[in-house]
């Protein structure tokens, strides 16, 4: 195997990586204002996610660090063309990472409700968006002979990349929906359970209409297949939340994500940004890849490094694996005493 569809291999990885592990993360944010009737709840939604969110994150750094290492034409061309979008979700990472930090440090409902609608909004931006960005990726963009975009930031709004960011949005919904059953108990578990089922399945038909968009313009079998494959597992994630099997819900919902990502990145490849001009003006995993030698140290610092990360995160989410509900959030302090600590 060559060193380029290794790193390729490697990218698409981490793109599963993130889009499962943060895709709950997002799901749990728009939940924030709609599953949770008190601050309790809600206390009790943000905290399934308090121990794991920043540590999914890291996948999304370093997906962009090796995009960059490996393939820096790649990287640069994506980022400049992407620029807006990429800065809209950045700037959502930073103001949902504190709301989560900034939400408990007063106890008066102005505070934390601003701070809830935040973090719904900035969770359901990165969810649109990131579905937009990958659409586009795939169907390509426009792209001169010079490997530069040359088109707008509205030339990315088309009808493909929409659905693609619909797709994302509302199957994160239920993603996140799944695990909050999954991680709590009572009234909050069997209305996160209702509203799954209620919103799986128009993301269902979503998907479908994504995937056979995707089929059709890539025009591959392995493509049909991973289609079929996502659709399958989104389904039966859905039948076993209807069973009160969350557990194997999370495991059918995240397998249809990590599908649905692998079928986006089997279309892509060996290009990793398409020209809507001109084929010729591809890139690809030769033209936009690093030296042979900077590929050949990443490969070994990668392959000591990745399972020592797994196998934390896998600790990590093995430490906090019990359920919780409101009978374990602890009473809070007055105001006044949590601003003086």
């Amino acid at each position: 195997m060559e060193l380029t569809t290794f790193w390729f291999i490697l990218i698409t990885v981490l793109w599963v990586g993130y889009l499962v592990l943060e895709g709950f993360d997002f799901g749990v944010g728009m939940l924030v204002g709609v599953l949770a009737k008190n601050d309790t709840e809600r206390r009790v939604l943000i905290n399934t996610i308090g121990p794991l969110w920043d540590g999914n994150e890291v996948w999304l750094l370093v997906a962009g660090g090796a995009t960059f290492a490996a393939f820096p034409e790649w990287y640069a061309t994506l980022f400049s063309g992407f620029y807006l979008p990429l800065f809209l979700i950045l700037i959502a990472l930073i103001v949902r990472a504190v709301g989560f930090e900034f939400r408990g440090k007063r106890t008066d409902s102005s505070w934390r409700r601003n701070w809830d609608i935040a973090i719904v909004i900035c969770s359901a931006l990165p969810a649109l968006l990131w579905g937009v960005a990958l659409a586009n990726i795939v169907h390509g963009v426009p792209i001169d002979s010079s490997k530069e975009y040359v088109g707008s930031f509205f030339d990315l709004l088309n009808p493909y990349a929409l659905l693609g960011g619909l797709v994302t949005l509302t199957v994160f919904l239920v993603h996140g929906a799944i695990f909050v059953a999954l991680k709590t108990v009572g009234d909050i578990r069997e209305r996160a359970q209702r509203l799954a089922l209620r919103v799986g399945l128009p993301a269902a038909a979503l998907a479908v209409m994504f995937i056979v968009w995707t089929g059709i313009d890539q025009g591959k079998l392995t493509v049909w297949l991973l289609g079929l494959l996502a659709a399958g597992a989104f389904v039966a994630g859905l039948v076993a939340t209807l069973r009160n099997r969350d557990g194997w819900a999370f495991v059918a919902t995240s397998l249809s994500i990590a599908f649905v990502t692998v079928m986006l990145f089997t279309g892509l490849f060996p290009d990793v940004m398409p020209s809507s001009l001109d084929p010729a003006f591809n890139l690809t995993t030769s033209n936009a890849s690093s030296t042979h030698y900077t590929l050949v140290i990443m490969s070994w610092v990668a392959v000591v490094f990745t399972p020592i990360v797994l196998m934390y995160q896998s600790w990590s989410y093995w430490v906090f694996r019990r359920r919780i509900g409101v009978q374990h959030i602890p009473q809070e302090k007055p105001t006044s005493e949590i601003l003086t600590k």
